[in-house]
């Protein structure tokens, strides 16, 4: 009952005659006498409770992908209450109020591509997604547009070959979507819990060592995330990569799936199993696939036992990416990537899952019986380069940790649409390649390369330097990773000699945007001291061939030491390799009380 037996008594008194009177308070005196059966319900949240001012209909609780609504993260409510997708009218209304979001607006744009940056800056990032990171001319100079027109008249190559703009006002924000549209290109789903920028090799279909041209099945991949709206919804960000066998590493080791194409040692041997029986083989290319690499977390993928044929591919990724998103944990954003789900269920509960969903039969081949993929080239995205088509090259440019000038992208794009076939790959080591240049217009695009103020050739310091955007603009990061990267090689550069390519990821926190755990030296900021800026070091990580995860020697060592502490680390690796030992392999065959030693003598 909603009113108490003295309210019902004291509106009588004023509403009703003598009799009725007498009748009423007999009726409430038997409700008193009897009382009320106890009540119990459900809160909005799915809890049961005696309480009927908070009850709700007696209903069971509310679940998301099988989680209760009230064990959400506040993301995922964010995502219950409204799809990612359906942030438009959102931008719209911020662009024309010209005003910055809140939280749960700030989330949301992501799935746009607009990251709102504060504190660091008062304004948002865009970041593309270039599949397979291939650009043409006319898209790369478009992107130069709106870096003038709407930014701060730059972009920067990432990790995952792909392009970011940065200083965008709030005004800004659809005039940014819809000219990035007007490109063909697109942002959506380049930031938090989607599908990131599909990965391929950066050479594939021009590179003569390669064993498969992957970029058809990362536009597939990207064209399939675009179209289907249940991918926009993962309990947290995934990266998926195509490693075709090429001269440039695509770091899919680094990828929660990685696509590694090989070919068999022996065909037809009847050693892989299929539905529980052996089957043969015929020879040819086909994928092995890699789980759960999350390089912030110290994990590489693995492989999985699984060979795929390429037709197959998709399907595949399209499954796992599938099993995850229903069941990864939406709980724990620190636990929610594909490692936490597979830890917990293990391998072979992961792909009995996968296996469920697909129409096939999923192949197990011990991976041993593949032949090893061909090596990359070390700093082979640095330089020229023949082509598998005869008499073209590709030229690999040096952009200094990945920052162009929108008048350097215009530079380039016109290089590439007079002298090479109008294309252009960016790569996961935050440079670029112009393909399909004639023999005879090498020279000339390597002239014109350096009047745009980069290069065609580097050292071996100044090749592998990779940094993340740093504390400029990224407020998760502790240190100004592009600006020290770049103070850090060239004091290496005037005072080391090195007959070996060597890698050196600068990271501004523990998230590795920069992936510091596969670098020959890799560097995490920390604030150190008062508030200064330092760095823990690693030695020893690699990719590809020479994949390992590096381990850190130097803990909390204040940036303005680093320079001369790594010229001391590279002086002494110098000294005392084993011939031709790389600064990788010489690390790890030391362990870390020596490398300590060694190193500070």
């Amino acid at each position: 009952m909603n009113a108490t037996v003295n309210e019902i008594k004291s509106s009588a008194d004023a509403a009703f005659t003598a009799e009725q009177k007498e009748f009423l308070a007999g009726f409430m005196a038997g409700v008193a006498g009897r009382g009320l059966p106890p009540y119990v319900g459900t809160t909005a949240d799915g809890q049961i409770t005696g309480d009927p001012k908070r009850g709700g209909p007696n209903l069971a609780a509310e679940l998301v992908m099988g989680t209760p609504l009230a064990d959400l993260t506040k993301q995922e409510r964010w995502k219950h209450e409204e799809h990612p997708l359906d942030g438009w009218d959102r931008i719209m209304a911020h662009a024309e109020q010209g005003k910055l979001p809140d939280e749960e607006d700030t989330f949301r744009f992501r799935n746009f591509g607009l990251f709102h940056v504060s504190p660091v800056q008062r304004s948002f990032m865009l970041r593309c997604r270039i599949p397979a990171g291939e650009l043409t001319s006319a898209q790369l100079s478009g992107l130069a547009g709106i870096a003038d027109d709407f930014g701060n008249g730059k972009a920067a190559i990432t990790t995952r070959s792909n392009l970011q703009i940065r200083e965008i006002q709030p005004a800004n924000l659809v005039n940014v979507l819809t000219r990035l549209q007007s490109l063909g290109l697109t942002a959506k789903g380049s930031g938090v819990d989607n599908i990131r920028n599909i990965t391929a090799s950066p050479t594939a279909g021009i590179d003569p060592q390669e064993l498969l041209d992957t970029r058809p099945f990362a536009h597939a991949l990207h064209h399939y995330i675009l179209n289907h709206r249940e991918f926009y919804n993962l309990p947290r960000k995934f990266n998926v990569a195509f490693e075709g066998g090429g001269t440039v590493d695509t770091v899919a080791d680094t990828n929660d799936i990685g696509f590694m194409a090989v070919t068999l040692r022996d065909p037809d041997t009847g050693l892989a199993w299929q539905d529980g029986r052996a089957v043969a083989l015929p020879g040819g290319v086909y994928f092995r696939v890699e789980l759960a690499g999350i390089t912030g977390h110290r994990q590489l993928a693995s492989d999985s036992g699984i060979l795929v044929k390429p037709a197959e591919a998709l399907a595949v990724a399209a499954a796992i990416i599938r099993v995850f998103l229903e069941h990864g944990d939406r709980t724990d954003r620190k636990k929610a990537r594909l490692k936490y789900l597979i830890d917990k269920w293990g391998v072979e509960k992961f792909l009995s899952a996968v296996q469920q969903k697909l129409a096939f039969s999923l192949v197990r081949l011990p991976l041993e019986r593949c032949a090893r993929r061909p090596a990359a080239v070390k700093h082979g995205h640095i330089g020229v380069f023949r082509q598998a088509q005869k008499g073209r090259n590709y030229i690999g440019v040096v952009v200094p940790v990945g920052i162009l000038t929108a008048r350097q992208m215009r530079r380039i794009a016109d290089l590439a649409a007079n002298y090479g076939s109008g294309s252009l790959r960016l790569t996961p080591w935050q440079n670029l390649l112009i393909p399909d240049v004639p023999d005879a217009f090498v020279e000339v695009t390597k002239r014109q390369i350096v009047r745009a103020g980069l290069h065609h050739e580097s050292t071996h310091i100044m090749g592998g330097l990779v940094a993340c955007t740093g504390n400029t603009g990224c407020k998760w990061a502790a240190t100004d990773t592009k600006g020290q990267a770049l103070a850090l090689g060239r004091h290496l550069d005037q005072r080391v000699r090195l007959d070996q390519p060597l890698n050196i990821h600068l990271t501004g926190c523990p998230h590795s945007c920069a992936q510091h755990y596969v670098g020959d030296i890799g560097l995490q900021g920390v604030k150190v001291g008062h508030g200064g800026e330092g760095y823990h070091i690693v030695f020893g990580g690699g990719t590809g061939a020479d994949a390992a995860i590096g381990r850190q020697v130097f803990t909390g060592i204040a940036f303005g030491e680093i320079p001369a502490l790594l010229e001391r680390v590279l002086k002494t690796y110098l000294e005392r390799r084993q011939a031709g030992e790389s600064f990788a392999a010489f690390t790890r065959r030391h362990d870390v009380r020596q490398l300590q030693e060694m190193f500070s003598e």
